[in-house]
């Protein structure tokens, strides 16, 4: 009887002793387990393009078991808590088993601590070795179990256990000492990461690699006689060197990432359309050009699939970290910028459309006057009567100011619209002087407006974020586009480019301020620009001397081969001049007429010209009718003068807007620097 009274007792007191302990776990309070980590920005194919440390400077990374090396994780389990998927959040043999060596050696040996308890000790950054915050991390392991699950637990450890300096969790180690993600892990990179988090002497292998080999090898022996890994590929592990400084996180398209951080600064981890490798070869590629240029010039490049609308490289600057003298932190892709003759072949494609061209169609080029607005070439030089398709291949002004003027400048506006690109045109109303780059654009523009001109005149809508493609107006038919294409593809590459048939278009702002290249295949557009952030002239800046060789660069870089254009539809006039219909044979001005053929110009110095200063500056004037006043910024230098050639004094260091009027009242000018 009283043995039965004992053992009634007993029960009682474990039940009650049982109750009591549930309610006091019940009863515990749980640190936030929604962890704040670093935002990713990735590319399209799930690779990092960019990563940000969160609020206190840390590196901590989102991840998941499945996410991670099985070697690692077995490793991890074996070393650190052998019976994590058995028990409740504290193993009572661990624990015994460490009071039992404390006990014999008179110090603490092994502190028994499951990874449950540690992930505990991790949540509120409490210490290891006070009796009451052994006890709290208990309490806690134990609230934990009953809340989550263990798949839960260990993705917690994976993501806050300490890995030397401000790297937490497993993906900044294996980005920090590796350079990779850790789905493949060698067995001495999985050892050496399971030892760093319990071995405070080991965590900064960059600084003292032997520490860290002395701990990797602790838990390398270990795994043998856990038979996780055989003596075989333990003794090869050994062998292998800790690495000895820390890599930089990836830090690619910076403009484009800090934008799409601003825009959904609450969106852990956004996926865009770029492609993280061509990405960083023509970052390298910006840096590259730029080597020995002036400190205060920048470029800047796009690449796009015209088909789908995805942008897949964009470079906005050579570098954030040169932010003086060339303003690295401006994304030129969105800056606007004077697009210079980058337009023309959408006047082209818009005047085959009309009926008022075709490329075998003759045109003049010569000295003209449109209601005041009188253009000239960017040589200076006139050609006479000339096909059009030449026209286009020589960038000629006059020709393409006289089809604006036919289809309208604001149905050339109209067409950039459609294109999707947002133009800005100074005053709000357009003039003929758009023809030649007298608006804003940007280079995304731009790209996004050859796109359409490359996807058979149908506007396309360059996006970067991954999501569904929107198409933007038809630029022209499809016969118009194929067209221009072609014309285009008749342009010689730089020197020492391959003859590969690219359709591309160079431009050059007026007074040389920015360098255009833009080119497409039959797959893909690529657009480059160069110049100063600040607007500022770059003397001698010329699209097919700057920017041109950088576009084929570019694309060399893209693929190995080109992509071959699409065959003409079976619209397209495919004809000799001689077989063209009567209105076609030549182009007639609408409003145009032609000047007299004796304006002055300047024949010396040329536009762009960068002259020594030394002295008196000699000045040439061909034609006009003497005599002559000759004009500097404005301000009058010399006047009555009857020779056509004079020196000009008093010309300062610098930019200067060189002009010369003739006795009819018509002039000439040039932009020139002297040094």
């Amino acid at each position: 009887m009283r043995w039965l009274l004992i053992l009634v007792l007993a029960l009682w007191a474990g039940a009650f002793g049982r109750d009591r302990l549930d309610a006091w776990v019940d009863a515990t309070e749980i640190p936030p387990l929604l962890l704040d980590t670093s935002a990713e920005v990735q590319d399209r194919d799930g690779a990092l393009l960019r990563v940000y440390t969160v609020a206190d400077g840390r590196w901590r990374l989102g991840v998941s078991p499945e996410d991670v090396d099985p070697a690692y994780i077995r490793m991890l389990l074996a070393f650190e808590d052998k019976r994590f998927h058995r028990h409740a959040g504290v193993d009572p043999v661990a624990m015994l088993r460490a009071a039992w060596q404390s006990a014999r050696a008179g110090k603490i040996v092994s502190g028994g601590s499951t990874l449950t308890m540690q992930v505990a000790r991790l949540l509120e950054d409490s210490g290891t070795g006070a009796w009451a915050g052994k006890l709290r991390q208990i309490r806690l392991a134990l609230a934990l179990e009953r809340q989550i699950s263990k798949q839960q637990i260990l993705t917690l450890y994976l993501t806050l256990a300490p890995m030397g300096g401000n790297l937490e969790g497993i993906r900044a180690a294996t980005l920090g000492y590796f350079g990779k993600e850790p789905r493949r892990l060698t067995p001495a990179e999985a050892a050496l990461l399971v030892a760093l988090p319990q071995s405070p002497e080991a965590r900064r292998p960059d600084r003292d690699p032997l520490a860290a080999i002395r701990a990797r090898d602790r838990v390398l022996d270990r795994m043998t006689n856990y038979d996780v890994l055989p003596e075989d590929e333990v003794a090869a592990a050994k062998t292998d060197t800790a690495p000895r400084e820390r890599r930089p996180f990836p830090a690619l398209a910076p403009h484009m990432t800090d934008r799409a951080l601003a825009e959904a600064p609450d969106v852990p981890v956004q996926s865009l359309t770029l492609d993280a490798t061509l990405q960083a070869s023509l970052e390298a590629l910006a840096r590259t050009t730029l080597r020995g240029r002036s400190e205060r010039l920048s470029i800047a490049m796009m690449v796009a699939d015209h088909r789908s609308g995805e942008i897949l490289a964009s470079v906005g600057s050579a570098g954030l970290e040169d932010a003086t003298r060339r303003q690295g932190f401006i994304d030129m892709t969105r800056a606007l910028r004077s697009p210079g003759s980058t337009l023309k072949p959408l006047i082209y494609g818009l005047a085959f459309d009309a009926g008022l061209a075709h490329p075998e169609t003759m045109i003049d080029d010569r000295p003209m006057d449109f209601d005041g607005y009188a253009p000239q070439n960017f040589d200076g030089m006139f050609r006479g009567e000339i096909r059009v398709a030449d026209a286009l291949r020589l960038s000629l002004n006059l020709p393409a100011v006289q089809l604006t003027d036919a289809i309208g400048p604001q149905n050339l506006m109209a067409a950039l619209r459609r294109s999707g690109a947002d133009p800005s045109v100074p005053g709000g109303k357009p003039g003929l002087a758009v023809a030649l780059g007298g608006l804003g654009m940007s280079l995304h523009d731009l790209v996004q407006l050859y796109a359409g001109l490359a996807n058979d005149g149908q506007g396309q809508n360059l996006r970067w974020r991954m999501e569904k493609a929107e198409q933007s107006g038809r630029l022209m038919s499809r016969a118009s586009a194929w067209q221009v294409g072609h014309m285009l593809a008749g342009l010689n590459p730089p020197p020492g480019a391959p003859v590969n048939y690219l359709s591309y278009k160079t431009g050059t702002s007026y007074g040389h301020r920015d360098a255009w290249a833009v080119g497409y295949d039959g797959a893909h557009v690529i657009g480059v620009w160069l110049g100063r952030p600040d607007g500022t002239p770059v003397p001698g800046a010329f699209g097919g001397d700057l920017a041109a060789p950088v576009l084929f660069e570019a694309f060399g870089r893209l693929k190995p081969a080109l992509d071959a254009p699409p065959p003409p539809p079976p619209e397209t006039l495919l004809v000799d001049a001689a077989l063209l219909p009567e209105p076609l044979k030549r182009f007639r001005p609408r409003d145009g007429f032609a000047a007299p053929a004796d304006l002055p110009k300047l024949a010396f110095p040329p536009d762009g010209a960068v002259l020594a200063r030394a002295g008196a500056v000699p000045a040439k004037v061909r034609e006009g009718k003497p005599p002559f006043t000759w004009m500097a910024n404005g301000l009058p230098l010399r006047t009555g003068v009857q020779d056509r050639s004079v020196l000009l004094d008093g010309l300062g260091q610098g930019f200067t807007e060189l002009s010369v009027i003739d006795a009819a009242g018509r002039s000439a000018s040039a932009t020139i620097e002297l040094r």
